[in-house]
């Protein structure tokens, strides 16, 4: 092929096969040198966060009001027993992700309910007998899989409750044969700049995709990506590594660009959020998935491209059905949020959801917590004492020192002193949120709406 094919090739792999290389590596790294503030584990084993996010945890946008669990399956040698416990109805999700990205399952309060259960993670292709006491089976669509756990936690004082679900929550291999303790290696001797193609290569064959999109991955010969046994880069020619360099960086300036246009701007401090952004799953869908049109993409091709920026925009991103994040960085005259100024934003009504929903301010561009006098994180739906409008309305004073005001001292949530980033978290929104019937509003200066100059 002529170097321009080659490259335009290179980009079209480099979109499609971007979010296996993100995952596994992702993987990889949980296994040897933890994720965020999760101490490494080995396959088939959970690591469990000691807490909410905290000003000392230096993750960015870490939730204030929930804690994290995760593990890594291998399910090479045989199933995994998965036991969940009873959360007494408190909220709770497990989220199953592939190889390739795919969220395939869920378990928890809106999919399964908050009871206690046992599931089996099975292998691709298992078809054995299910062992007595087991709830579900969940199918896994690649032999490697993450489930990311989160439990709702009301601040330190409920931790011992979370601790106590935290020892519960365990996993077993009923496999007859050991697993895997890693991933599949890669040479060693790959050129940095084709180190992307190679694994991409090495994981495509261990974790293949779902069969519709394999006539599109067979595209991918030219380029050594089908290509067994020894790699065809620790050889490759300066014509062919400079061709695959320059369709690297095409894939990612093509990802870059969609992700700019999939959450883009509308009126001066309108609310930015992507429900969709998990509807490229169009062949796994299991255990708490929904299946409706609505949640798939009708075009192949395109999904590949969204899942792209899924991956990079974030590897836990649920459905829009189990969750829809919003952020703002704007005041409602298109000014940037800073601490030196005092806000408020006036839920009327408050976003309707399910389950809960809560407002995290975020240090920017760090996307840290910042310490402040009151201690608080997270404001929202399961804060106690918040003071509520006859109407049900809810004003959030948002500022770096306290209101004089006892409700609006009741309802304020502290901010950075410089520029800050709220986001807002809305679990198990209602179908209005999904829909866009209901528009969260902006974030104004305190005293510039003469209707809530004088707003407690």
């Amino acid at each position: 092929m002529e170097p321009d094919a080659i490259t335009a090739l290179a980009a079209d792999a480099y979109v499609y096969g971007a979010p296996l290389v993100r995952r596994l590596s992702a993987v990889q790294a949980c296994l040897q040198e933890g994720c965020g503030t999760l101490a490494p584990a080995p396959f088939n084993d959970f690591a469990h966060a000691d807490g909410p996010a905290t000003p000392g945890t230096h993750v960015p946008f870490a939730p204030a009001d929930l804690v994290d669990a995760l593990a890594q399956l291998d399910l090479s040698g045989g199933p995994v027993r998965l036991h969940v416990p009873d959360t007494g109805g408190a909220y709770y999700v497990l989220q199953f992700v592939d190889a390739w990205g795919n969220a395939f399952a869920y378990l928890g309060s809106r999919a399964t309910g908050t009871g206690e259960g046992d599931w089996l993670v099975v292998p691709p292709g298992w078809s054995r007998t299910v062992p007595d006491g087991v709830s579900g089976v969940i199918d896994a669509p690649t032999s490697v899989v993450s489930v990311m756990g989160r439990l709702a936690c009301d601040g330190p004082e409920d931790m011992p409750r979370v601790r106590a679900l935290q020892q519960e929550l365990t996993l077993t291999h009923l496999g007859d044969r050991a697993h895997r303790t890693g991933l599949p290696a890669t040479e060693s001797g790959v050129p940095g700049r084709l180190r992307f193609f190679e694994e991409l290569r090495v994981w495509m064959a261990d974790f293949p995709p779902a069969a519709a999109d394999r006539a599109y991955q067979d595209r991918f010969q030219p380029l050594g990506l089908l290509e067994e046994g020894i790699s065809p880069y620790v050889s490759a020619g300066p014509g062919l590594v400079r061709a695959l360099g320059r369709g690297l960086a095409l894939g990612r300036l093509r990802v870059e660009e969609a992700a700019r246009r999939q959450a883009p701007g509308g009126h001066p401090g309108a609310w930015r959020t992507v429900p969709h952004l998990r509807d490229h799953n169009l062949d796994h869908l299991g255990v708490g998935t929904l299946g409706s049109p609505e949640w798939r993409i009708a075009d192949r091709e395109a999904s590949y491209l969204v899942r792209a920026v899924a991956a990079r925009r974030g590897q836990w991103l649920p459905h829009g059905y189990e969750a829809v994040y919003a952020h703002t960085s704007q005041d409602s005259r298109g000014r940037p949020l800073d601490g030196s100024h005092r806000y408020v934003l006036r839920l009327a009504p408050p976003p309707p959801v399910r389950a809960f929903w809560s407002l995290t301010v975020y240090d920017s561009p760090g996307g840290h917590l910042v310490a402040n006098e009151a201690g608080r994180y997270a404001i929202g739906k399961r804060t106690p004492g918040l003071a509520y409008g006859a109407d049900g309305s809810l004003t959030l004073h948002l500022s770096a020192e306290r209101p004089e005001d006892p409700d609006a001292a009741a309802n304020w949530l502290p901010v950075p002193a410089g520029a800050f980033l709220p986001v807002l978290r809305l679990h198990l929104p209602d179908q209005a949120v999904l829909d866009g019937d209901h528009v969260v509003p902006p974030v104004w200066r305190l005293g510039e709406r003469e209707d809530l100059a004088d707003v407690p």
